[in-house]
């Protein structure tokens, strides 16, 4: 699990409820069910109407990623490309057939396949930077799902609570129920802003970052396979893939070493 996702979530709520509770406040003041669902309701009418339902079901599915670290990290892809090389440099590009069946990453085994089957590196770079532009131009419709929600819902929350506060002035003959009125309309407000800056706006900004590191490492895997197909030497393609690694796997490479 991504333990800076979920600490920060942790982090987010713990302290707007601690900072609540501190000043006198109770749970019950900001649990109102119908204010969740207007502000609920009509962020995700409003993100429905500008998005395809199949784009928004993506979006949604993606967010579990959001909390999930990485199954492989790019030294793992590098280790493993420098083994293909010394592979192919012993036995040919043709050997690496029998290793196909292993790969779970489908871009890095479509790339692999077309260079078994005997693809010329130029035809190769041109045919996987298609797959590479449309998955990055699909990809970029994800988190922009959640970035509208994140426009939407503060501005959702304060028609909730412009139709609590209708509801209120028809109470105006008693005086102590157009205070609590109030305060109940205005929670409408708190999950609209609420929503935006602790869970629509953050998921975006991660899922964008970790789609950007998705298609560093399909950059990578490209161009290992295109070196291993040029017959590059394993120990410059090493030094050549490890341009990909991130400030963090860089430290943590040279501590191992």
């Amino acid at each position: 699990m991504d333990k800076a996702s979920i600490g920060g979530v942790v982090l987010a709520i713990a302290g707007i409820l601690a900072g609540l509770l501190l000043e006198g406040g109770n749970l019950t003041q900001i649990l109102q069910p119908t204010a969740a669902l207007i502000v609920f309701g009509g962020t995700m009418g409003a993100v429905l109407l500008q998005f395809p339902l199949h784009t928004v079901a993506a979006s949604f599915r993606g967010m579990v990623r959001v909390f999930a670290a990485p199954k492989r990290q790019n030294g793992q892809f590098i280790e493993m490309l420098v083994g293909f090389a010394n592979k192919a440099r012993r036995n040919g590009v043709v050997s690496l057939d029998s290793d196909l069946e292993s790969i779970e990453d489908p871009f890095l085994k479509q790339s692999l396949m077309l260079a078994v089957d005997g693809t010329e590196p130029a035809e190769l770079r041109k045919i996987m930077r298609v797959s590479l532009d449309s998955a990055a131009e699909i990809d970029e419709r994800l988190p922009a799902v959640f970035e509208s929600a994140g426009g939407f819902s503060p501005t959702i929350g304060i028609l909730g609570a412009v139709l609590g506060l209708i509801q209120v002035m028809q109470h105006l003959d008693n005086i102590q129920e157009v205070g609590r009125g109030i305060a109940v309309a205005f929670v409408a407000t708190i999950y609209g802003v609420g929503l935006a800056n602790l869970f629509f706006l953050p998921f975006a900004g991660k899922m964008r970052l970790q789609l950007h590191e998705d298609h560093q490492r399909r950059e990578m895997m490209l161009e290992g396979v295109i070196s291993i197909l040029e017959g590059m030497n394993p120990r410059m393609l090493e030094v050549k893939l490890s341009g990909f690694l991130s400030v963090h796997e860089s430290g943590t490479k040279e501590r191992a070493a």
